[in-house]
């Protein structure tokens, strides 16, 4: 039999020109991900000013919640169609959908066309996070790979403070409806530097669509979501709707592991649970996003309504949290790079997540606001030490062919985390905040406030003499901090998983990955000189021109 003849390779930055080729397709992924980052952060300091003029206090958390969830719904479809089809058109098309929502949201003039342009917002948002770490690993090996994860942890850095301050200086500024209009120049950029920057595989044919498995997946999300949301808040925990959601969680779910099971093309394979490095980042992740997602996603509401700074200082005194999470993910990364050793980071760093998470509950409106920028630099060195390092531990677990699939499904499990620690935190907070306003504030004070306690804003709230103000504070901090005591036991579990957690040498090149995979189902053409020798696969990857 005719051996077929060598497809054309993807040989990585190990080539001539290989560093400039893999420094421009980094710039491109790099405002990709900027993009998405900005979005998860830019809403806090303004979200006070948004529902006091929308009048929807009680909706507040489904704006950071909306998003959060079609972007983890999405996730793992973008992960699995990126390995069967190419990144780059997908990427591209991940861009204009977010675009279209932050239109919809700078036009939006209701509380529930709000929330409907954040969801949208999540569906390009959720391939802009995903498709930009899977791509790196499309050209660089895992050993490499450490610096530019460790950059691209110091994008969620910069976003969590530029974000807040962006968002504090719009809504002081031209207008908070900004926030979203701003995206449309930002979009723009990332779309020209992906269109000419990003060169990367691509693979031929029609992919086939796991459909059905995206369906229950969304349903199982929603739902999951939606009781945990709603439980012991808007519904007691035993009212019917509640068990509806909670038996359609465990039927969607059980419907998608089944269809995952015998679908030809799964959008996150089964198999994968059979590494127990996946299971314990996996675990690990999704714990340290309820813990992360909880703990800052109120934060700047809570600056502005305790401490009676403005939108803008909220977002400044965010910038402690950035520094440290910003050095720790570049140096991190740094040190993976050179030494080969990452398991001690990410153990360190949830130990040092669930520190900050104890002394963010100490915090009172008393305190200096040093106390407030300390605590939350302990909790950005933390996030900094384990996230990225996390991703870079997965992928270096598969073969180079389902690194977006297990990507996508890992970072899935994590944003599961992230939708559960916002929507959780922010339904007990919201509760928690209107019972203490009810029981504190004197019906007086209502009643001079046009839409009552749910129109509050930082501007009104200062505005009201202190026999009405200092209740308010008192109960935004009661409220929100002893929240952060209760989920820092998750990063204290999340430290004792990744104990287990087997440390593997970390790939060399992207070649070695290819040529190991296609050695092992038969495909490898060997030739004399091992330099040049070229592979021929049915899942071969072709440059995109």
């Amino acid at each position: 039999m005719t051996a077929p003849a060598p497809a054309p390779r993807w040989r990585g930055p190990t080539e001539k020109n290989g560093h400039q080729h893999v420094v421009l397709l980094f710039v491109g992924l790099m405002l990709s991900m900027l993009l998405a980052a900005l979005n998860q952060t830019v809403l806090s300091t303004a979200l006070p000013t948004i529902v006091g003029e929308l009048n929807g206090v009680n909706e507040m958390l489904w704006v950071i919640t909306a998003f959060i969830l079609t972007s983890t719904i999405t996730m793992p479809v973008y992960g699995k169609l990126g390995d069967l089809m190419g990144r780059k058109s997908l990427l591209m098309g991940a861009i204009v959908v977010f675009m279209a929502g932050s239109v919809l949201g700078a036009l939006a003039d209701s509380m529930a066309v709000l929330i409907a342009a954040r969801a949208v917002q999540g569906v390009g948002g959720g391939g802009l996070m995903i498709l930009s770490q899977a791509a790196i690993a499309d050209v660089v090996p895992a050993r490499e790979r450490g610096k530019y994860m460790g950059a691209m942890g110091g994008v969620f850095a910069i976003a969590s403070v530029a974000g807040p301050l962006l968002g504090g200086w719009f809504t002081e500024g031209p207008g908070w409806r900004w926030v979203f209009w701003i995206n449309i120049p930002l979009g723009l950029l990332a779309l020209a530097a992906a269109a000419v920057f990003l060169k990367l595989p691509r693979h031929p044919g029609r992919p086939r669509l796991d459909l059905g498995g995206m369906v229950l997946l969304a349903i199982a999300t929603t739902c999951l979501v939606l009781f945990s949301t709603w439980g012991g808040s808007k519904y007691s925990w035993t009212d019917p709707v509640i068990l509806v959601l909670v038996l359609a969680t465990l039927v969607a779910g059980a419907g998608f592991v089944a269809q995952e099971r015998r679908t030809a093309e799964p959008i996150i394979p089964m198999h994968l649970f059979g590494e127990a490095n996946f299971n314990l980042t996996t675990l690990a992740g999704l714990f340290i996003g309820i813990a992360m997602f909880g703990a800052i996603g109120y934060l700047p509401t809570y600056l502005q309504m305790a401490f009676g700074v403005d939108a803008t200082a909220s977002g400044l005194l965010m910038i402690p949290m950035m520094g440290t999470l910003l050095i720790a993910s570049v140096v991190s990364g740094q040190l993976v790079s050179r030494t080969g050793r990452y398991k001690w980071m990410p153990i360190a760093g949830s130990l040092t997540v669930a520190a900050g998470l104890a002394l963010l509950s100490t915090l009172t409106p008393q305190v200096a606001l040093w106390h407030v920028c300390a605590y939350i630099a302990v909790l950005g060195l933390g996030l900094g030490l384990s996230m990225q390092i996390l991703v870079l531990i997965v992928q270096n677990t598969f073969p180079l062919r389902q690194v977006g699939t297990a990507t996508a499904s890992n970072n899935f499990f994590r944003q599961i985390g992230a939708t559960l620690g916002s929507a959780v935190v922010g339904s007990v907070f919201a509760t928690r905040l209107a019972d203490l306003l009810t029981e504190r504030l004197p019906a007086a004070a209502t009643r001079s406030t046009p839409g009552g306690a749910n129109s509050l804003t930082p501007a009104v709230v200062a505005g009201l003499p202190e026999a009405f103000r200092n209740p308010i504070i008192a109960s935004y901090n009661d409220a929100l901090t002893p929240i952060f005591l209760w989920i820092m036991p998750l990063a204290l579990i999340a430290t004792v998983l990744l104990c287990f957690v087997k440390e593997k040498p970390l790939a060399t090149s992207v070649e070695h990955d290819i040529a190991a995979e296609a050695l092992a189902e038969g495909n490898l053409l060997i030739t004399d000189d091992l330099e040049t020798a070229e592979l021929s696969t049915r899942t071969s990857a072709l440059p995109e021109r």
